[in-house]
């Protein structure tokens, strides 16, 4: 009787237990579903970068205008994509007045040191390690895919818990497209970058190496010899634009590793010292070697050319390419001139004592005295430098490993030009100076006792030959001739240490002729010299130059430039020196004049006068030049020649000024 209740309960008993384990089968499936979601980075097949706000707190002084935060964050760029990642760089657009601190593993890639703005944003360059392996070449180990780069920095006016996320992201390695990035929660920007299919990336794709660039200059450091303790490295200087100069150059760069240059041989840093190496850690480790001998412990060195006199010095120089008192010329000048090179003994640091341990310098910049601003790039892995054999056999040697580092002539912002041009005309006796303080004037404001602001008053042709501070009295009496009003205070100089006047000489039926003089104002001599004028109508006109060296150039296709130098023995522009009579004469710039001539057979329907007889730009030694705003027009006294009586006018106009 007992067993028949038995008999039904038991299966009931297993159907209760089968219905109460479908609800948990159903919510572990869920659990499983939602922990196997894949995120944003698994879906690109492209390259990853996102921006990752940590951290942030408000930092001394206190001001509710302008108050400063801490910033930490962290760029994080994955490569998910099938090939390697060569050199990546990544573009952060910020957006907050950032100061940027610090920054691992990356450098900027304009060559920047830091602590830098950094506001209107900045590119990243992975260091030491610039590629990223692909998850098919490492078998998903992404400590070779990814690179996390961590910064901090200052920001202004987002104050916690706000979060100050930079405007956008993008991967800028060339053959990548990018879509705006897209912000994720409160703190994180992301964007997935995919390979540009109109960039043809095979021969980066195909080569252990990516191809040398292109640029303005390049440089190429070169490891020609390598031991376990140290290195020989050739660094060489090339200029590849047709109107880019550098005078005196001067060559900086930052060690990463504690590097120290031991010998030199066709350079020299600008300031010889060991002390760095003797209170650091190289003293330590190399307690055999002499430190008085050493040449630079700096972190960051500053290398010179030497002058022509060590070429032949079996100690510092006998090697090519150097010894040029630092002048590197264009190649349309003197091939042979373009480039100059030294060479270098660098010694390493633990961990880097092994022959293959190689780190070239980073944070690359060059400067000349009178020359363009270059940028520069990071050194980029490239196939290894050929050089001829040093036995005199038939064949090429390669270095251990090269590095290239590509600059750029840019325009620094705020910056002022260094040389200056007036214009004149035969058909206007008054010529049209230099614009006020077109190379700066100073900011301090309590000793300058003349207008920044007011424009400069027109000037007598005999002015020209006189420096600015002698002058006033010429300018005075020119205006008073003319019924020109003078402001009070007067127009400050142009404060350029070279002038150039470009005067409109004749203009008549079939062509027409202009006078260019160059003006050396400055205490610096000019050799092999060269000015660079580009029109936008007439320079395919262009005939001869009687007294320069000048020839039509065509640059990027366009035939706009006309190039000039001095004639060989002559292009030497000396400085400014002292009167025939110091006490009474002013000071006497340097001086070179031509008159060039034009046809019009091959400009038809050029307006000479009305402005296409004039230059749109102006080099001197590569430097672009400031230009007046206006053009010289007909006042009704057409003079075809300037006459004794009018030269003489400003004089009799200073003496009735004077009674």
């Amino acid at each position: 009787m007992d067993s028949a209740p038995n008999f039904i309960l038991l299966p009931l008993l297993l159907l209760s237990l089968l219905l109460a384990s479908i609800p948990l089968t159903t919510s572990q499936s869920a659990a499983d579903t939602n922990s196997s979601s894949p995120s944003d980075s698994d879906l690109c097949n492209g390259v990853f970068v996102s921006y990752t706000h940590t951290k942030g707190s408000k930092i001394p002084p206190n001001d509710s205008s302008n108050q400063p935060y801490r910033f930490e964050s962290v760029v994080t760029v994955l490569n998910n994509g099938r090939d390697e990642l060569k050199s990546w760089r990544v573009f952060v657009k910020f957006s907050h007045r950032e100061i940027l601190v610090s920054a691992s593993n990356a450098v900027l890639s304009d060559g920047s040191s830091l602590p830098l703005s950094v506001e209107n944003g900045t590119v990243f360059a992975g260091y030491p390690s610039s590629d990223l392996k692909s998850a098919i070449q490492t078998a998903g180990d992404v400590t070779q895919m990814q690179a996390s780069v961590e910064l901090v920095g200052t920001q202004f006016g987002v104050a916690p818990p706000n979060v100050p996320l930079p405007k956008n992201i993008s991967l800028v390695t060339d053959g990548w497209k990018c879509p705006k990035a897209t912000q994720k929660g409160k703190n994180v920007l992301q964007v997935c970058c995919m390979p540009d299919p109109d960039f043809n990336n095979t021969e980066i794709i195909d080569n252990e190496f990516l191809p040398r660039q292109n640029g303005d200059l390049t440089i190429m450091y070169d490891v020609i010899r390598s031991y376990s303790s140290n290195y020989m490295a050739q660094v060489t200087m090339e200029n590849h634009n047709p109107l880019g100069r550098l005078d005196n150059w001067k060559l900086s760069f930052d060690w990463m590793r504690d590097e120290f240059i031991d010998t030199m041989t066709g350079a020299y840093p600008s300031l010889v010292d060991s002390s760095d190496c003797i209170d650091g850690p190289q003293a330590k480790y190399y307690q055999a070697l002499d430190f008085s001998n050493v040449l630079s412990c700096a972190r960051r060195p500053t290398i010179i050319d030497l002058p022509l006199t060590k070429y032949n010095d079996s100690v510092f120089g006998f090697k090519p390419y150097c010894c040029r008192n630092g002048t590197i010329l264009p190649k349309s000048m003197d091939p042979s001139k373009s480039i100059s090179a030294f060479q270098m003994q660098v010694y390493k640091m633990p961990p880097d004592l092994n022959i293959s341990a190689l780190s070239p310098p980073q944070n690359w910049r060059i400067t000349g005295s009178l020359n363009p601003d270059y940028k520069c790039g990071p050194p980029v892995r490239v196939s290894p430098s050929q050089f001829v054999d040093p036995s005199g056999l038939p064949s090429n040697k390669t270095a251990f490993a090269s590095w290239q580092v590509v600059c750029n002539i840019t325009q620094q912002k705020d910056t002022s030009p260094r040389c200056c041009v007036s214009f004149s005309a035969y058909f206007n006796d008054s010529i049209i100076p230099c614009k006020t303080c077109a190379c700066g004037c100073s900011s301090n404001r309590a000793s300058r006792t003349c207008s920044t602001t007011s424009p400069a008053l027109l000037l007598p042709q005999q002015a020209l030959l006189v420096p600015f501070e002698n002058r006033t009295e010429l300018t005075l009496a020119w205006s008073y001739l003319k019924h020109r009003p003078v402001p009070n205070p007067m127009p400050c100089g142009d404060n350029c240490g070279v002038s150039i006047n470009w005067h409109l000489a004749t203009d008549y039926r079939g062509g027409w002729t202009a006078r260019v003089t160059v003006f050396n104002w400055g205490e610096t001599n000019f050799p092999d010299w060269f000015t660079a004028i580009q029109m936008k109508k007439a320079a395919p006109g262009f005939e001869k130059a009687y007294s320069f060296n000048a020839s039509a150039l065509d640059i990027n296709g366009e035939n706009n430039t006309i190039f000039m130098e001095g004639l060989p023995g002559l292009n030497y522009l000396v400085a400014e020196r002292d009167g025939d009579n110091p006490l009474k004469n002013p000071r006497v710039p340097g001086k070179q004049q031509s008159v060039i001539s034009f046809t019009k057979k091959l400009t038809p329907g050029i307006n000479v006068p009305g402005g296409d007889g004039f230059p749109s730009k102006v080099f001197f030694n590569g430097e672009e030049c400031s230009l007046p705003s206006i053009f010289p027009t007909s006042n009704g006294n057409k003079l075809r020649h300037i006459s004794a009586i009018l030269l003489a006018l400003p004089v009799l106009a200073l003496l009735i000024l004077r009674v």
